[in-house]
């Protein structure tokens, strides 16, 4: 019965949900309305999994939270979770802007110190005050060589933490380090706290809206709200997120009502169906999820700057964000994302031109050896996953390079294969998304030609000496003003010399019951607004 069941489900992602559907409905005008009817009936036999709590929200997720300590924790949903049961020092707001959290006060002495003033009053979800010693010994609980923390080598710069008083502490720096800043939304954890280097340790306790109720191993983890909580107890009693990896299943699982709220993680073409067959609400918002192409610059074609402007002008980006992205896409110039306040808007940019897409590779050499019979004028791998949607690309990918005489062939593997191919830079071209891109020192990790693998994630082997002086400068920079000076010009050589394709920044999808109120969407993907989030009427209206 299992086989039966994803056999349908194939074939309504393949048909139902997608523009092919047409094709078979003319074929049999009933198929389709047999098979969906056929998995609803299969779905409603199953064991309903919705033994909700009263008042609480069920979020459904494609993958169970890894760690929730946030010493430990780096998969975006185990961050996500986790950022509803632990506070930090400061938070990203709405606009990605850093506010105070625990913070009540905070100021740069120079280029090196940073001073805090904690709010009074906070305590833990056991009861205890949250203090600077708190905070103090969560950051240099990382720093222990045997704490095995994934974020030691974030924190390499910080030199000393004097506590001041029993709420003011002092950060010393051991270099000037603007991206450091980003390190203070790190989650605090009660002093003493022993390391949880897996899921099967017991994480500490928190002092956020919410506290842990309860983790089933890959099935789902159960929030409660604080009542205690120092910024107001939250509207809601609760909080489930259901692990439920079959995109096709938790859309199933929301139309039963056993699911309240999905951010992303959504085959586009389910969304029309979503809309049609739901009382859903649907909303897509700007995010800061970055996808591109990336390039192996050691390849003998692919190091010449020609050929890889020759790709951005061949792809037709519009036209894969409106048939297969169905609009959840906007047309990307760069890494940084408009919000981004380090976004520069005059870069060079690269629109659909296949003329231009010919003539560039003409003058980088490479001819087209019979005009506009089938010879191509060389020949690359795009590696990619085997997930539908991204095979779908690197299909549209491969027609729209063909039309500029540029032979493709696409390779899918599973995930792991996948990745660690692209780690180990055994690749021609491949597609991924930067997530949660905050602070433009990102440029540092994936462009510096000192950070090529295992030192960072310069991936295509990337090297230029004027980009690296600038990308040293600009970390060492503190002034905002001066450093967004710095970044633009860092964009500027970017987008000409194009180590990355650009294809689109993501938008946010989030699909909840109408019942659901208060909800702000973040550009990150961040679910700290759930704190805020009331229901009108009962869940299951």
């Amino acid at each position: 019965m299992r086989k039966l069941t994803d056999h349908i489900k194939r074939a309504i992602v393949s048909q139902n949900f997608s523009s092919r559907f047409g094709l078979l409905s003319r074929h049999n005008p009933y198929l389709s309305f047999f098979l969906l009817l056929l998995v609803l009936f299969l779905a409603s036999c199953r064991p309903s999994t919705d033994d909700r709590p009263p008042g609480y929200l069920i979020a459904g997720i494609e993958s169970y939270p890894l760690q929730l300590d946030p010493r430990y924790a780096t998969d975006a949903n185990s961050v996500r979770i986790g950022n509803l049961v632990y506070n930090s020092l400061l938070r990203a707001d709405e606009k990605s802007e850093l506010r105070p959290e625990l913070a009540e006060h905070w100021r740069v002495i120079d280029d090196r110190t940073y001073v805090f003033d904690l709010r009074q009053g906070i305590t833990f979800h056991d009861g205890q005050p949250l203090t600077a010693a708190d905070v103090k010994f969560t950051y240099e609980s990382i720093l222990q060589p045997d704490s095995r923390s994934p974020k030691r080598g974030l924190l390499k710069p910080l030199q000393s933490i004097e506590q001041i008083g029993s709420h003011q502490l002092k950060f010393r720096l051991s270099l000037p380090h603007a991206p450091f800043v980003e390190q203070f939304t790190l989650g605090v954890v009660p002093a003493g706290s022993p390391p949880s280097h897996d899921a099967r340790h017991r994480i500490p306790a928190g002092s956020g809206p919410f506290m842990l109720a309860s983790m089933e191993s890959g099935e789902k983890v159960t929030l409660r709200a604080n009542p205690n909580y120092w910024d107001g107890k939250p509207q809601l009693a609760g909080l489930v997120f259901r692990n439920v990896p079959d995109a096709m299943v938790r859309v199933l699982e929301f139309k039963k009502g056993a699911i309240d709220f999905m951010q992303n993680d959504l085959e586009p073409d389910m969304l029309p169906w979503l809309d049609q067959h739901t009382n859903a609400d649907i909303g897509s918002y700007d995010g800061t999820t970055f996808q591109y192409i990336g390039i192996n610059l050691t390849h003998h074609v692919l190091r010449n700057v020609k050929v890889r402007q020759a790709l951005a002008c061949a792809v037709d980006r519009e036209r894969i964000i409106r048939h297969l992205l169905k609009g959840i896409g906007t047309k990307a110039n760069g890494l940084l994302a408009p919000i981004n306040w380090a976004y520069d808007d005059s870069v060079q940019r690269w629109p659909y031109d296949p003329t231009r897409a010919k003539r560039l590779l003409d003058e980088a050499g490479f001819a087209d050896p019979d005009g506009d019979g089938p010879l191509p004028r060389f020949r690359l791998s795009f590696k990619t996953t085997n997930i539908d949607l991204r095979r779908r690309i690197a299909e549209a990918l491969k027609e729209q390079l063909q039309q500029v005489g540029i032979e493709l062939e696409v390779r899918s593997y599973e995930w792991a294969t996948f990745f660690s191919d692209v780690k180990k830079g055994n690749f021609h071209l491949y597609s991924l998304a930067w997530v949660g891109v905050m602070d433009p020192d990102v440029f540092h990790q994936i462009f510096h030609s000192a950070s090529v693998p295992p030192n960072g994630d310069n991936r295509g082997r990337y090297h230029n000496a004027d980009l690296d002086r600038l990308l040293d400068q600009g970390r060492n920079t503190i002034d905002r003003t001066r450093r967004k000076v710095v970044y633009a010009q860092a964009q500027k050589i970017l987008a000409e010399d194009l180590p990355y394709v650009p294809l689109w920044w993501w938008k946010n999808v989030i699909v909840k019951k109408p019942s659901i109120e208060g909800f702000v969407p973040y550009p990150d993907g961040d679910l700290i607004s759930l704190q805020k989030v009331s229901w009108r009427g009962t869940p299951s209206t």
